[in-house]
């Protein structure tokens, strides 16, 4: 359990000229695709890219590569390739990406008063 988890934040404004952590989070889970990308993989635990296609019909294969590719350099999900003919490509969250769990299960919550 790191420190910020240990004591209790409150919300407030924050600092001008410094990045909103609201913001931050935001920017990783609130495009479409990728709020569906963590969600698939908090309920899966591991996916083939195959299988994050046919799960988000619409999404194109470029478009899902495109948000993996940021979702790993944000170390919110690993990408595992195993050297078999033809390559076997797995998706999985990271620690990181499995803390934001509660926040969906939070938004849920909240979609289910609307």
């Amino acid at each position: 359990m790191d420190i910020l988890e240990q004591k209790p934040i409150l919300l407030t404004k924050g600092t001008p000229g410094e990045p909103c952590p609201i913001a931050k989070t935001l920017d990783v889970i609130g495009t479409k695709w990728t709020f569906l990308i963590v969600r698939d993989l908090l309920l899966e635990g591991t996916m083939r890219f195959s299988e994050l296609l046919r799960a988000m019909e619409g999404i194109s294969p470029k478009t899902l590569s495109l948000r993996l590719r940021e979702l790993e350099q944000q170390d919110i999900i690993t990408r595992t390739v195993y050297p078999e003919v033809p390559p076997r490509v797995e998706y999985s969250l990271t620690d990181k990406g499995k803390r934001l769990e509660s926040i969906f299960i939070e938004l849920k919550r909240f979609g289910l008063t609307l």
